[in-house]
């Protein structure tokens, strides 16, 4: 599903005849966060999610937290529900064995930087990851889950977009209201461009108390001359329009950027029209890591992949996160 454009503007008449229905979203949200957790893990667990629904840039926080935690000498371990795969789990993800299909694409990209783990019960990954040697759980997603106990709670926030009109699913993007989440947050990860995050801090009140830590998407050098290249772009993420202006700020010639839904299968068929309009037109194909990883096999030669990686204007916020609810805190019993 394609996040409603109202979701993004100024409140009017479709949000304000859906605020009911969000009330008893936020309601129903708000009774599942009382329930108690069904697994109290002895190691540290850090919860990486969202407020919004949709893409905020999770998943490259997941990929550079764990990189951080690795450069400390920790061996973290990502837990995942597994979204788009067919299998419940709790397995541990192997991109040898398993395809998006199997696991979803976001637990296959992430198990090129870190030992992954799905689960739809993800207490079961935890578990699962504790007993194979994880000092520290990345969980992935899961704000909103009350199953496992956080020592630290990040939220993502997308810099450009941030919380949308403000109200809760269906009238808005939220799933809850704000101040509830925030008010479960050690630490916001916002992303985006300088401007972005000057603009959102400037529209936006946070919590004084609440710590940030900025950050930007940006293009790994791979050698690729993207500079006057045309290309025929496709994404299937929560925002794709911030893929095609990441390659048209390279330099690509951008002759159509194709926005699919969030995690939609990549058919042959699909495939197949993309490729001959992007021959009719003289332009390469390009997509998302994340994307790359639903290619079928017979694709993956043709599609060129620009892979980004998160990276941080300060690390100081986060230090001072993992040391004030991590290093600080008594192991569980």
């Amino acid at each position: 599903m394609r996040a409603p454009n109202f979701w993004y503007q100024r409140t009017g008449v479709a949000a304000r005849l859906l605020t009911p229905l969000a009330a008893l979203y936020a309601f129903g949200t708000a009774r599942r966060l009382r329930r108690e957790p069904k697994h109290r893990p002895s190691i540290p667990v850090i919860c990486v999610g969202n407020i919004n629904a949709g893409g905020t840039g999770k998943t490259p926080t997941v990929i550079a937290l764990a990189q951080y935690l690795q450069g400390t000498g920790s061996n973290p371990h990502i837990v995942s529900r597994g979204y788009g795969g067919n299998l419940e789990g709790p397995l541990k993800v192997d991109e040898r064995r398993h395809s998006a299909k199997d696991v979803g694409d976001e637990p296959l990209l992430l198990s090129s930087f870190a030992t992954t783990w799905i689960a739809r019960d993800r207490s079961l990954g935890v578990a699962m990851a504790e007993k194979a040697g994880a000092n520290v759980i990345l969980l992935d997603d899961g704000h909103q889950n009350p199953d496992i106990p956080k020592d630290l709670s990040i939220v993502v926030v997308d810099a450009r977009r941030g919380f949308g009109n403000g109200h809760v699913i269906p009238a808005g993007p939220l799933r809850e209201p704000v101040q509830s989440g925030l008010d479960r947050t050690d630490l916001v990860a916002l992303i985006g461009t300088e401007q972005e995050r000057q603009q959102f801090l400037k529209e936006t009140q946070l919590h004084k108390a609440t710590p940030i830590l900025q950050g930007e998407l940006i293009p790994l050098a791979t050698g690729m001359p993207w500079a006057g290249m045309r290309v025929l772009a496709f994404a299937g993420i929560g925002h794709p329009e911030k893929f095609f202006d990441t390659l048209r700020r390279l330099g690509a010639e951008v002759i159509r950027g194709v926005a699919l839904t969030d995690h939609q299968a990549l058919s042959v068929g699909l495939l197949k029209r993309l490729e001959r309009e992007a021959k009719l037109r003289v332009a390469q194909l390009v997509t998302t890591e994340k994307d790359a990883a639903r290619l079928p096999l017979s694709f993956r030669q043709k599609v060129i992949t620009l892979p980004v990686r998160l990276q941080f204007s300060d690390n100081t916020p986060l230090k001072e996160a993992l040391s004030e609810n991590i290093i600080s805190k008594p192991k569980r019993n």
